[in-house]
């Protein structure tokens, strides 16, 4: 990976776990600057990580050849605004997004139209090196910042490109909230668990290391498909195949798929509201 001077506007989780596996990943802390007003969120990452912090984003963003925007929506535009009025030449940077709701064109419309923007999706469990994240890049990208771009955010778990922009929105519906869905289902078998009579440490256990085991079978066995996988614990007549009978009934794909749609949905008017 190459290794240009990266700044990171907004210090929050996000920023935070990036920095974390990049670091990890043996990037020099010189080459790293995270800047935002809150002087005790840049600090924390200066102490954890010994990269440089900032309050001024003008000078971060005029030292840096890779910007990573990671502040929330609803600021991007004044944050954005405020680096442009300052007279910062973005043609020649690479810009990476990692918020939802702001579309390449709505980017390119405050930083300048050949202003070359990839929209990184990615998720939480990227804090923890196990993230999962979608990519589309804008036509000014060139082959070697794609590159850089899919190096960055594999230093903290997988991740894929999309050729269509609107297929982000998929990419948030899917692995971007995706989290947020097994914790449900996670917590719903913990409350029944425990209604079952075992303690909360007991059910947790046994939640969290069923999870675990599941996605390990997952991934360790590439060339079997998932329905296969379940079909395989499911004897005919046994107690799972009652249990999925139960989820059935119910509509559970139907409801996965709605709420899915939903989140996909909202993904998009999210671009209309910034």
């Amino acid at each position: 990976m190459l290794h240009k001077k990266i700044a990171f506007i907004g210090a929050g989780n996000m920023a935070s776990s990036i920095i974390s596996g990049l670091i990890k990943d043996g990037y020099p802390a010189g080459s790293i600057c995270a800047s935002e007003p809150n002087k005790e969120a840049t600090d924390k990452l200066v102490t954890q990580f010994s990269i440089t912090g900032s309050q001024d984003n003008n000078a971060s963003a005029t030292w840096a050849e890779v910007i990573v925007l990671a502040v929330k929506p609803q600021i991007m535009a004044v944050v954005c605004q405020a680096l442009v009025d300052a007279g910062i030449d973005f043609s020649n940077k690479l810009v990476i997004s990692i918020a939802a709701g702001i579309s390449v064109q709505r980017l390119q419309s405050i930083l300048g139209e050949n202003t070359p923007v990839i929209r990184a999706m990615p998720n939480t469990p990227a804090l923890l090196q196990k993230g999962m994240a979608g990519l589309f890049a804008s036509t000014q990208v060139n082959d070697g910042n794609r590159t850089f771009a899919s190096d960055l955010m594999q230093a903290v778990g997988e991740m894929i490109w999309v050729e269509e922009e609107s297929m982000i929105d998929a990419v948030i519906a899917t692995s971007g909230s995706g989290p947020a869905y097994f914790f449900l289902f996670m917590e719903a078998m913990f409350k029944k668990a425990t209604k079952m009579g075992f303690s909360d440490e007991q059910a947790k256990q046994l939640v969290l290391q069923t999870a675990l085991g599941s996605a390990e079978m997952v991934a360790k066995n590439p060339d079997i498909s998932i329905a296969t996988l379940r079909a395989n614990v499911t004897s005919k007549g046994g107690t799972t195949a009652a249990a999925l009978n139960s989820f059935n009934d119910s509509g559970l794909t139907e409801i996965v798929a709605t709420a899915m749609q939903v989140a996909a949905d909202r993904g998009a008017e999210m671009e209309k509201l910034f």
